[in-house]
């Protein structure tokens, strides 16, 4: 790891330079989360899907420090019993985006460019993101995706994977039980028809991106961590600033191989891939 990309990883671990907001998408018709810059206009905007029995505030700390870097970050709060429906959580996450993209957000009229939207996720949250991918709206094209602890889904994450040419950044736990670096993040990333990276965090078990408390942790593998959050929240800030904002200030951190996310895959995505 370059001392530049070191440097960028602890400033992005950090809160941005932005005073954050947050209100309810349950005013505009679905159950859920925004947080945004308090001002700006044409800004990029991330749709954020939970874990598996997980809340959306177990999550509020990542999506706030996105919008302390100027991203609009969003998530539904749908979908969050024993049976989820994958394929309309992803619908979910679509609509989402539109929700933030056609309406003005905060008192002083935030807007989202329709050009710079992005899906991220973690576990069935990151293979519903990755459903909610494929390039079939023109309408609402997706530009960047990202997923933590990623998990399988029905219609299968990988298979959609197959049609996605947008960036997508794959993170796995080292020590996650519930959705191995080895199995579903390594599948999704070697089915992406796009530029793919797929990253390895040591020690991280399935919960550790996750905040706070809650009755799950009796029934699912591992426990918040700290250092995991930092990791995670830099990483898709950087992500995410340089794909759909087109900052290149961070692009040294994506392209190098870090001891706290070692890369583990990853494919430019060759035209005959493509």
């Amino acid at each position: 790891m370059t001392s530049t990309a070191k440097r960028l990883l602890e400033q992005l671990s950090h809160p941005g330079p932005h005073d954050v907001l947050r209100g309810d998408l349950a005013l505009v018709g679905l159950p859920g989360v925004v947080f945004t810059p308090r001002s700006g206009l044409n800004l990029p905007a991330v749709a954020f899907g939970h874990g598996w029995l997980q809340a959306p505030g177990r999550y509020h700390g990542l999506l706030r420090h996105l919008a302390s870097w100027g991203i609009v970050a969003a998530a539904p709060a749908t979908h969050r019993g024993v049976l989820p429906s994958h394929r309309l959580f992803a619908a979910d996450l679509r609509t989402t985006l539109d929700l933030v993209t056609s309406l003005r957000l905060g008192p002083d009229g935030i807007s989202v460019d329709p050009a710079k939207l992005g899906l991220a996720g973690h576990s069935i949250g990151g293979g519903a993101a990755v459903l909610a991918a494929p390039d079939d709206d023109t309408r609402r094209r997706v530009s960047a995706v990202a997923t933590v602890g990623a998990a399988q889904t029905m219609p299968p994450a990988t298979t959609a994977a197959l049609r996605i040419t947008a960036p997508g950044l794959h993170l796995a736990g080292e020590e996650d039980l519930l959705a191995p670096a080895t199995g579903n993040a390594e599948a999704i990333s070697k089915a992406w028809a796009g530029p793919v990276q797929l990253r390895t965090i040591p020690k991280m078990t399935h919960l550790g991106v996750t905040e706070g408390t809650h009755w799950s942790q009796l029934l699912l593998q591992g426990k918040p961590q700290h250092t995991v959050q930092r990791r995670v929240r830099a990483l898709f800030t950087a992500f995410f600033l340089t794909e759909l904002a087109g900052d290149d200030t961070y692009r040294e951190l994506l392209d190098s191989d870090l001891k706290a996310a070692r890369i583990t895959y990853q494919d430019e995505a060759s035209p005959a891939k493509v």
